[in-house]
């Protein structure tokens, strides 16, 4: 997703999410005004029914394996053309070493530089069908902006759509362990995964010590008036940084009551920096810190409104947890180095 504008993975990924993969910039969608829509709809996490050969980290084909809407796949082989409509998938697949293999991705692909030059497939959430038809990859993996319908309707055109729906980072880290199963890229796959893990456990580690009375309160705004409650990776990942999320008591992402902030009085408040409102035209920051009645809050009096990389923050793929840490520097910077 390009700088400078409301984006979505998730957005939300909108994510961000979403996550999905979340906020979107550049190129406008009905979806980008309304974060929410990139929710999932709470499916099934994929399941193998095929066990792989773990010991040479060799896939067993043909495989079994059902995505998150509970559809079951047999690959036959490691697939040979792929395509991805997801910011998150798509630098998955790169890092465990596909680059050659893909076919398409969709526009706000632009993460490793690489993936700037793969035919385009248009929308995150509703991708363009001749595109994605033309592209004859033998799968296409979609997240969290797509929904089920969608992705029904996409295979009522024999695109083969493999849809994940990653709710936490532990899902985050199995969709990868999943492409590299699917693709025979187990161990590349497994470096990314050990990679995520060791990032998770140098924040555990840096502010297990911190105690509940002494714990911060956060809150986190990845689109212009939205923030995101429990249920999703975002809430997640303040929680493993060792803070309290002041919007926890909702579920999903949700629209913000201002006055709650407020009352909450979060001592920092985290955004996605390079975020420009569509219609004010105002940056993320700016629109946090002249909200009427905010200059009262503690984290903008004390000057602890953090940006973090837009793209981090809301896509849930290999580079989540280095999300998490600058998250965890931006909460306890005394305490994450």
């Amino acid at each position: 997703m390009k700088r400078n504008s409301v984006k979505k993975a998730f957005i939300l990924t909108v994510a961000l999410v979403t996550a999905i993969s979340l906020a979107a910039c550049g190129k406008k969608e009905t979806e980008i005004s309304n974060p929410s829509k990139l929710g999932g709809e709470g499916t099934k996490a994929p399941a193998a029914t095929t066990a792989p050969s773990t010991a040479a980290k060799k896939t067993v084909y043909p495989l079994k394996i059902k995505d998150a809407t509970g559809k079951e796949f047999t690959f036959d082989k490691a697939p040979e053309r792929i395509a991805s409509v997801s910011p998150a998938e798509t630098e998955a697949l790169f890092a465990i070493g596909l680059e050659a293999n893909i076919v398409g991705v969709s526009d706000f692909d632009d993460y490793p530089e690489a993936a700037k030059t793969k035919p385009k497939l248009g929308s995150i959430t509703k991708p363009n069908q001749e595109a994605v038809i033309a592209a004859n990859a033998n799968v296409v993996f979609t997240g969290v902006s797509m929904k089920p319908d969608t992705v029904e309707k996409l295979r009522t055109l024999n695109i083969n759509v493999f849809k994940v729906e990653p709710k936490t980072l532990d899902d985050a880290i199995a969709n990868i362990q999943t492409y590299g199963l699917i693709t025979d890229h187990q161990e590349q796959a497994e470096k990314v995964v050990a990679k995520m893990k060791a990032d998770r456990q140098k924040v555990v580690n840096a502010v297990k010590d911190v105690k509940q009375e002494n714990k911060k309160k956060v809150y986190i705004e990845f689109a212009p008036g939205w923030t995101v409650g429990s249920g999703e990776y975002m809430d997640e990942l303040i929680k493993l940084s060792g803070g309290i999320n002041v919007a926890g008591d909702g579920k999903g992402w949700y629209q913000i009551s201002e006055e709650k902030i407020i009352q909450q009085n979060p001592g920092v408040i985290l955004f996605a920096n390079g975020v420009v409102d569509t219609k004010s035209k105002k940056p993320l920051d700016e629109i946090i810190r002249t909200r009427s009645g905010w200059d009262t809050i503690d984290a903008v009096k004390n000057k602890q409104v953090i940006g973090l990389d837009q793209n981090m923050l809301s896509r849930p793929g290999p580079r989540m947890t280095d999300g998490l840490l600058e998250m965890a520097k931006g909460i306890y910077p005394e305490l994450v180095k």
